[in-house]
């Protein structure tokens, strides 16, 4: 496989320093996507880490595979494994392609990849592939290819940035023209040569350094995006020796340029590569992994700016029940994947983690099992078997695709995550969204997380929540101010845009002027529910009521979904070990509609039942009579 040299195109330059979130999406609407993924939904099985590295990884100080390591490996690849994933419900295996040692050293597995990948399309399994990894395997990639070690990305102290203990793995610069041109033949051949039906971009987790690449890059954006009299303020006379502030830059405008040069550089690295992806294939499925949304933003990694570039992402974090009194939840991923119209990616070990994934999540249930050697485990480098309980999940899963799929989210609440509030503002700012975040989780309330760009679309929103929104652009508080203008309605829990999105402060807070009969103020240490509460005026669209005299329903969490014809609640018990007992749901409609039939179905139940319900005007009230991790309510609408 031959490879080009290639420089970043002067339009990509420009989109990288006058981009503003939202303005260049390539995540495919539903009606553009392959009609296997809604109809079947992805049910994983993953194995992606190519033979040689393996032998890296375990400990070697060399590549080469013992006879019974390849052996194991010859097994893992075979139809019997294929086989053996099919019986367990597997429908996707994410697989390997390249890891980063080189087109030599990795030569044979990329080929085992283009006839494992055949064998899994003729046993009517969907593939992915681990395209290649954010650092790459020096020792071996400097041989052939000397030139990237311009591409290392180097620290403050000028080193190369090492993945973690691992010294043989430097990450490198995903914005270095050659890096670009090298990488792009690698998308080439997963399309091509193994048609893969996704592409698997990991460690979207670092962003520039402070290599020459990163540096000039840097020194393009501040020349573009501030003023010379902006510069100066920040301490830049010359910008052709300005560096990237060091960890101990004290909080200035410069730390703050950086941080936003960094969301872009990332973002746009991604959507670099899924462009030229969909010039091959035009409905190839993109995803990366930056982990989970963090409990605020974290740069490099804004969610909001990244997942504009596909159609998944990882999070390959902690795991979900309930500690310490409160639920440990994968809620906020779920919500902002859907929002983002992605699909989130998760091992899901556990009923109750695949309880969360169909209350929550679009598409997909998961990542069921691991089959690295042709052993079954339930998670990277683990032996643990896959929980036998789980296999009614996945049962259910395949088999109620009628309830699954095609549902949207109903949210009577938004809550805004700004970027400028929670990456440049004071930690009491980023603390006041995530409390109010958690508040409406725990209350079981019907929300949605969104982000900046998405105040240009608030009208499914009855209300609006903005907790330590302290920043904002204008452009924004425009689109707030219209919101209201339009009969829509804010909460506002502490300060709110006194600030612009620079952190610079405002002569006056640009939100002081909204009607008061729209808008409840309330202080950063009131209560955000009761304020939610108190916006809204309305009853919420779904309330659900322990049974008389008993405890409140800590540890139960809802979702409220959509399609023709039907709304369709979703109970998820993270205390499943205590069942709840005679829940009692309350349910507002659609304005002139009226239920015919309430239906409870549960994976653990072999068929439906029949749920009695009162309608009273536009509100049906009904009860669930145990949840014991997940009960989903059917309400069918005349």
């Amino acid at each position: 496989m031959a490879i080009r040299r290639a420089f970043l195109p002067v339009y990509a330059i420009f989109w990288l320093l006058c981009h503003t979130a939202g303005a260049d999406t390539l995540t495919l609407p539903p009606d553009r996507r392959p009609e296997w993924l809604s109809r079947d939904g992805i049910v994983m099985a993953g194995s992606w880490e190519p033979l040689s590295f393996r032998v890296r990884r375990d400990g070697s100080s060399g590549y080469t595979p013992t006879p019974e390591q390849r052996a194991a490996y010859e097994r893992e690849h075979s139809p019997e494994m294929i086989d053996r994933l099919k019986a367990m419900g597997v429908n996707f295996v994410m697989m390997h392609c390249y890891k980063g040692g080189g087109l030599k050293m990795e030569q044979e597995s990329m080929a085992d990849a283009v006839r494992f990948a055949k064998r899994c399309h003729d046993a009517g399994l969907r593939v992915g592939v681990y395209n290649y990894s954010g650092a790459f395997i020096w020792e071996t990639f400097f041989q052939e290819v000397p030139g990237a070690k311009d591409w290392v990305l180097l620290n403050e102290d000028g080193a190369p940035r090492t993945y973690g203990q691992a010294a043989y793995r430097y990450f490198w610069n995903r914005n270095h023209p050659d890096a670009v041109g090298f990488y792009k033949n690698l998308v080439k051949f997963s399309v091509e040569e193994i048609r893969t039906d996704l592409i698997h971009f990991d460690n979207h987790t670092v962003g520039p350094g402070y290599d020459l690449n990163s540096v000039e890059r840097f020194r393009r954006f501040l020349g573009h995006e501030f003023t010379p009299e902006q510069l100066k303020a920040m301490g830049v006379d010359d910008l052709a020796s300005v560096q990237p502030p060091k960890r101990d830059h004290g909080d200035d405008l410069l730390r703050r340029a950086w941080q936003e040069f960094c969301c872009r550089s990332l973002a746009e690295a991604y959507r670099e590569m899924g462009r030229y992806a969909r010039t091959l294939r035009k409905d190839v499925l993109l995803e990366c992994n930056p982990a989970g949304p963090r409990p605020w933003i974290t740069p490099p990694v804004d969610h909001g700016r990244l997942l504009l570039g596909g159609e998944a992402f990882w999070d390959e974090g902690h795991r979900s029940g309930f500690r310490d009194g409160r639920p440990q939840t994968a809620i906020r991923t779920y919500k902002v994947a859907r929002r983002m119209d992605n699909m989130a990616f998760r091992y899901v070990l556990t009923p109750l983690e695949m309880a969360e994934s169909m209350a929550f999540n679009l598409d997909c249930l998961g990542c069921i099992a691991w089959f690295e050697y042709a052993e079954i485990s339930n998670y990277p480098g683990k032996t643990d078997p896959v929980d036998p309980e789980t296999a009614p999940f996945v049962r259910f899963f395949h088999q109620r695709r009628d309830v699954l799929r095609n549902a949207n989210v109903v949210a009577d609440v938004a809550v805004l995550r700004s970027f400028p509030s929670q990456v440049f503002g004071p930690v009491e700012c980023r603390k006041l969204t995530h409390d109010a975040e958690q508040a409406l989780i725990e209350d079981r309330a019907c929300f949605q997380i969104i982000y900046d760009h998405h105040l240009a679309d608030l009208r499914r929103y009855p209300a609006l929540v903005l907790a330590g929104c302290v920043a904002m652009r204008d452009e924004h508080v425009e689109q707030v101010k219209r919101y209201v203008a339009n009969g829509g309605r804010v909460c506002i829990v502490g300060p709110v845009a006194t600030h612009d999105e620079w952190m610079l402060p405002r002569a006056e807070a640009a939100l002081d002027g909204l009607p008061e009969g729209n808008v409840v103020r309330v202080a950063a240490d009131a209560d955000p529910l009761a304020a939610v509460q108190e916006v809204l005026q309305s009853k919420p669209s779904l309330q659900v009521f322990p049974r008389q005299g008993t405890e409140p329903l800590l540890g139960l969490c809802t979702e409220l979904t959509e399609q023709p014809g039907r709304r369709l609640v979703h109970l998820v018990n993270y205390r499943h070990d205590e069942p709840f007992q005679e829940i009692s749901i309350r349910l507002r409609l659609p304005e002139g509609r009226s239920a015919i039939r309430v239906t409870l179905a549960n994976p653990r139940r072999g068929q439906d039942l029949p749920a009695p319900f009162v309608q009273e005007g536009a509100a049906v009230t009904f009860n669930v009579p145990v949840v014991d991790i997940y009960e989903l309510a059917i309400i069918e609408l005349e």
